[in-house]
């Protein structure tokens, strides 16, 4: 028998949607920041535009689980269902990466911090753009808070992103429950598409 409310607080299918739209937001989110000044953490082009890249890859796959959600869409939850344990292992393999290349370069976002924020004089002369400059929050805490910050901010997202899997397989396991439903009504359709799939 399905665990049909396994660690949900809303019903399965718009808590997944809320979900899906949580791991959206900031996945772009923190893509366009790494885009955008990724090189003042990481210092071997073009690894926080990879980075960057993988972050709107996530969102990417949480907006098409959020239309095969809305949509009832047995094709596009499979789809889903298939993208995200490759997203998982993808987002792991960067969260490890990304925490150890921070490591790496704490002197040199150290040097940053002391001044006002300028982007690492190897990456300025290796013709890498600085326009702007580190923010000033990354600073405050000093290097430990914000690596601290990191491990954690990847961790949660690895969580996130799992969650959202187990609710993406928990709804394409209740389609196929409810589509090979026999009922009086042409074999369990009217079942299938009314509002019991939620």
């Amino acid at each position: 028998m399905w665990c049909d409310n396994c660690l949900l607080v809303l019903p399965l299918r718009s808590g997944a949607i809320a979900w899906a739209v949580l791991v959206a937001a900031y996945s772009v989110a923190g893509g366009i920041f790494l885009l955008i000044r990724g090189q003042y953490l990481f210092f071997v082009y073009p690894e926080w535009c990879i980075y960057g890249g993988i972050g709107l890859f996530v969102g990417a796959c949480a907006v098409i689980t959020m239309f095969a959600l809305s949509n009832r869409s047995y094709i596009w939850i499979r789809v889903a269902k298939f993208l995200w344990p490759f997203v998982i292992v993808i987002s792991a393999v960067r969260a490890i990466i990304m925490i150890v290349e921070l490591q790496r370069g704490q002197d040199e976002i150290l040097w940053e911090c002391n001044n006002g924020g300028q982007l690492w004089t190897a990456s300025v002369e290796a013709g890498i753009s600085n326009t702007g400059s580190l923010p000033a929050a990354f600073c405050t805490g000093g290097f430990s808070s914000l690596n601290t910050a990191f491990i954690v901010s990847l961790l949660v997202d690895l969580v996130c992103q799992f969650y959202m899997f187990f609710l993406t397989w928990r709804f394409s396991k209740r389609l196929e429950h409810y589509s090979n439903m026999k009922g009086p009504f042409e074999g369990g359709k009217q079942a299938y598409s009314g509002c019991l799939v939620n």
